[in-house]
């Protein structure tokens, strides 16, 4: 099943969020709730410019008319969410929390260590690198779905009070993943050759994917609470405090996650088996910043 047997545009949606009264703890009284959220605003703006570098190198590879123009509206999605996150970070910034100690790392490894050419001129071809870096999309993509789909049913960040603006970027953006779920996974199968090397690349990408992640999630999330302004002496991520907020549901289990990593290893996996595209279409119908944007278009489209 391709991304286009589902019957559903990928398009962007040009949404902008007003973070004049947003907190900087946007979770009341969960402060480690609240940044191991905000680690997606530190990774976000590099990875997701990253990925629309990536399939642009791809492009040329596609053979599928079809695929093509959602391999396209999902860039123009992953786009308007670097930009969007990128401001969130100007936010933080204005509250006194300065990522730039933690975000140049971000930038260095999607822009060196992953960039157009391997690195320390290591001798992959040009092809398979291309190939290699599809499928670390791909592998990504498979936790975007997987946080997408959970945060549009995590009543406890209702219930706990969370900001409002925040809480629609974050399910206007999980909506989105759900939306596209399939599209980097086509785009990886499609160009990634054929057979048993096309499968050992995909298995080879989550085993990159998955321990790279936890561990930028741990060190992001240790570095904005060691430098949050809010507490008077410099506090320690903590891993009970942590579990705490998974209790309460502000954050998603560690069996939901670890769980999305055998599923993708399957030989017969297909991202479409993720989240519920119904439930993603009818939040973006309801989200207040992707209604303002349709409006938007289409006023535009009117004059």
């Amino acid at each position: 099943m391709s991304a286009t047997a589902e019957s559903h545009p990928i398009v962007p949606r040009r949404v902008s969020f007003d973070w004049r009264r947003t907190p900087l703890h946007w979770i009341p009284d969960e402060p480690t709730a609240t940044h191991v959220i905000n680690v997606l605003h530190l990774l976000l703006p590099a990875g997701e410019r990253w990925f629309v570098t990536v399939f642009k190198e791809g492009l040329p590879l596609i053979t599928d008319p079809a695929l093509r123009k959602d391999v396209k509206g999902f860039m123009g999605q992953e786009a308007t969410h670097s930009v969007q996150h990128a401001h969130v970070l100007d936010h933080l910034a204005a509250q006194g929390l300065d990522t730039s100690g933690y975000t140049r790392h971000v930038e260095w490894m999607f822009d060196v260590l992953l960039g157009e050419k391997p690195p320390l001129s290591l001798p992959v071809p040009p092809r398979e690198w291309l190939r290699f870096r599809l499928a670390l999309v791909a592998a990504i993509e498979q936790f975007t779905a997987v946080l997408g789909d959970w945060v549009l049913d995590a009543e406890g960040l209702d219930r706990a009070g969370s900001d409002e603006s925040m809480l629609d970027l974050l399910r206007w953006h999980g909506a989105e993943e759900v939306e596209h779920r399939s599209v980097a996974f086509d785009m990886y199968q499609h160009t990634g050759g054929s057979g048993l090397a096309r499968y050992a690349r995909r298995v080879e990408a989550m085993a990159v994917v998955a321990p790279v992640l936890l561990w930028l999630w741990a060190f992001g999330a240790a570095y904005l609470i060691r430098h949050d302004p809010r507490f008077a002496e410099r506090s320690r991520y903590s891993l009970r405090a942590h579990n705490r907020a998974v209790a309460k549901g502000l954050l998603p289990t560690w069996r939901e996650l670890g769980a999305a990593i055998p599923r993708y290893l399957r030989r017969s996996y297909h991202p479409s088996q993720e989240g519920s595209l119904r439930k993603a279409v009818a939040y973006l119908a309801a989200s207040p910043a992707a209604r303002a944007a349709a409006g938007a278009a289409g006023r535009a489209a009117i004059a």
